[in-house]
């Protein structure tokens, strides 16, 4: 399986801000959408991403930190996906480095981030989808 089935299942609107909006325009967006992540982009490329995870470890270290703009608590080198990626290697890929939304790009342009979630649940649903086929095949030979 590839990502991009992975992608098809999911709305398409994509949560971004730049990295000069304060830190607590990212909040009110991760809170109001209810997500973990918003890609960080300016002139229409990505520059680094933010996560619950990158603001809460920065408001345990300064707890002024919500005056401050996104690009001083994002992080800046970015793994992206494609959506040929095999759904196998994504997982592999994220679990390995640690991290939980992964944008996909088509060139440079943004098409969509998967969670981590999002794979495991694709992951389990082809899984589920070859056992019923391997049931279905002894219930035939039987």
């Amino acid at each position: 399986m590839k990502i991009k089935h992975v992608l098809a299942t999911k709305s398409p609107i994509i949560h971004t801000i730049t990295p000069q909006a304060p830190l607590s325009q990212a909040v009110a967006i991760l809170s109001e959408h209810n997500i973990g992540t918003l890609v960080v982009m300016e002139d229409d490329r990505i520059v680094g991403i933010i996560s619950e995870r990158d603001i809460i470890r920065a408001a345990a270290q300064d707890p002024a930190i919500f005056e401050r703009q996104v690009q001083h608590v994002m992080t800046a080198n970015v793994i992206t996906g494609r959506p040929s990626d095999d759904l196998k290697a994504v997982l592999q890929t994220m679990t390995n480095r640690r991290f939980r939304h992964l944008p996909i790009l088509d060139g440079d342009i943004l098409l969509g981030i998967v969670s981590i979630g999002d794979v495991v649940k694709a992951q389990l649903g082809e899984y589920e989808g070859k056992l019923d086929t391997l049931e279905t095949q002894i219930i035939e030979e039987g």
